[in-house]
């Protein structure tokens, strides 16, 4: 019995001291690996598409901030549960920011706490006049609905100088919780991009092409004024000039209406040669709404730019047609009167096909709907080296229309005839990838010019890519005239319908690409699923999954400690033994 009892005593301080070994390498271990940790900092996301890890571009920016980014974001409050989880992924994504850099703060603020509504509806003029888009709601609650003001997005303040960004992305058409899935994937993007306007100080240069009949500055001034966050934009003329566009990055030639010469031509494409980018907006149909508003019909005609064979060399080809389709931007046509008043009805604009994004790139992702206006076909052909990405295409309801073209209102008297809207995603805007052949790589030129070292000639490009539209008016923001003044509204609003198209972001996009070296923009190909629960599920099996929520935890963790129990006692009894 002695033996017995000091044999279990020995095993007890065998236990004891294995135990106090145990607990001390533990210790030990702990430490070392935060003394480690202290001096290597790393991640680990172990979530299928690495929704935590954040893109390397985003991670240099925010290692480079010099003083503190501060964040006001305005989700907070009483707000249904998609905005709830938006709210969520946005604070989850801040704490992301503040992993690798302590200069990112935030404050999370409801903007209707603890005001009246006198004092609250100066505060939402407050925050729309800084830029932020309120979302108006309907919350239905047991039987009744009401309205319901939240402001999704964020002031960010670096600095001296405040940007908003909007945290809530709107998309024509789209179901309530696959904008929401767009936003949460495009949250990453949105934050670090305003971050990079805030802190951008070395702008590159961009300049609008004039002398051709471009359009003006007012007919580009909202797209100039968004640019001029991280550009340095200027409107310039070549007018011949062999070094008009030394030290710009890009150029921009929107909706030309008279030819190109031989001299400028040279100009542009050497520019290309050397690594410039171009945004080409370009109209092969020269047709106008003002014209056709006047007389109610006008010819859309062939628009000689003599740019053909320059673009045909680096890969495109624009045609001289029109395409008209049945998913139309909608306008106002007189139908009648009511008195003494004019009455009028919206119908689809054959005309102005409304183009959604339908490819996958970080140009388009995520974009609402963009308006066109006499939009024309783009072939591409097989040249090579060069890669040819379609960005934007018809839908699959789309007619051509050779040129001459009527264009008349009387189309929109009658219902059209499905069977001649028979094309299908007729390219409309084409991203060119690679080396570039020069235009004048055949064609004689004088030897002053071609052996001139200060020219630097050169009958193929660096890796290069630049972007062909076929539509001028893509890029044309509509102008409001009021006691003799001119006004320029937003790009991408539509003053008839109320509607804001995506052009704005879509060329934002398309010049990010072509001219950002940070690599932000690649930020946009990332794609984050929300697993959205199952509605009708919910509803129908509330019961059951509440009874199997709160009692399942409960009987397993009984059944641990039964089982556990019974363990240990065979286990001392055979030790006993």
């Amino acid at each position: 019995m002695v033996k017995s009892e000091l044999k279990i005593k020995n095993k007890r301080k065998g236990i004891r001291k294995s135990n106090i070994i145990t607990l001390t390498m533990s210790v030990a271990i702990i430490l070392f690996a935060n003394i480690i940790g202290s001096y290597v900092f790393t991640r680990l996301d172990l979530t299928a598409e690495k929704r935590y890890s954040l893109c390397p571009a985003t991670k240099t920016l925010l290692r480079n901030l010099n003083d503190i980014v501060f964040f006001k974001v305005y989700l907070e409050g009483d707000m249904p549960a998609g905005f709830k989880k938006l709210r969520n992924e946005t604070k989850e994504m801040l704490d992301e920011f503040r992993a690798y850099s302590s200069n990112i703060q935030y404050e999370f603020i409801d903007p209707s706490e603890g005001k009246d509504k006198k004092d609250l509806s100066k505060f939402y003029k407050q925050l729309v006049q800084k830029g932020l888009i309120p979302s108006n709601l309907q919350v239905k609650d047991k039987g009744s609905s009401t309205q319901q003001i939240i402001f999704p997005g964020a002031l960010v303040t670096y600095k001296d100088k405040e940007l908003p960004v909007q945290i809530l992305m709107s998309q024509m058409g789209i179901a309530p919780e696959a904008v929401l899935n767009s936003s949460v994937q495009s949250l990453e993007y949105n934050l670090a991009n305003v971050i990079r306007k805030l802190t951008t100080i070395a702008k590159p240069k961009i300049g609008f092409i004039e002398g051709h009949g471009e359009l003006g500055r007012y007919e580009t001034a909202d797209i100039g004024s968004e640019l001029s966050e991280y550009y340095a934009v200027d409107r310039l003329k070549i007018n011949h000039k062999l070094k008009a566009l030394k030290g710009y990055k890009m150029i921009i030639i929107a909706k030309p209406d008279s030819a190109f010469d031989s001299k400028d031509k040279f100009i542009i494409d050497q520019f290309i040669m050397k690594g410039g980018k171009v945004l080409w907006l370009v109209d092969p149909v020269f047709a106008s709404m003002d014209s056709l508003q006047k007389s109610n019909e006008t010819i859309g005609i062939a628009n000689q730019l003599n740019l053909d064979d320059q673009l045909f060399a680096y890969g495109v080809r624009l045609n001289f047609d029109l395409l008209l389709d049945l998913n139309a931007v909608p306008i106002p046509v007189k139908t009648g009167s009511m008195g003494n008043q004019p009455k009028f009805e919206f119908k689809p604009w054959y005309f102005s096909p409304l183009i959604m994004p339908a490819v996958k790139h970080v140009i388009v992702n995520n974009l609402n709907a963009i308006k066109t206006e006499f939009v024309s076909s783009i072939d591409t052909l097989k040249i090579p080296g060069i890669k040819k990405t379609v960005l934007l295409s018809t839908s699959k309801y789309t007619k051509i229309k050779q040129t001459p073209a009527n264009i008349s209102l009387d189309i929109l008297r009658n219902q059209p005839d499905e069977r001649e809207y028979n094309k299908q995603f007729i390219p409309v805007a084409v991203l060119l990838e690679g080396k570039f052949q020069s235009l004048f790589k055949y064609q004689w030129i004088p030897p002053e010019i071609k052996e001139n070292k200060e020219i630097d000639f050169k009958d193929q490009s660096v890796p290069n890519k630049m972007i062909v539209i076929s539509d001028g008016d893509i890029i044309k923001n509509q102008v409001q005239y009021s006691n003799g003044d001119k006004y320029p509204m937003p790009l991408g609003y539509d003053k008839y319908t109320g509607e804001t198209f995506g052009n704005k972001d879509f060329l934002l996009n398309c010049i990010d690409y072509l001219s950002d070296e940070s690599g932000l923009i690649s930020v946009r190909s990332r794609e984050l699923k929300i697993r959205l629960l199952d509605k009708t599920k919910i509803t129908d099996g509330r019961l059951k999954i509440q009874i199997i929520n709160t009692v399942s935890p409960i009987v397993i963790i009984i059944l641990f400690g039964i089982g556990r129990s019974i363990y240990r006692k065979r286990k001392w009894t055979k030790e006993i033994k």
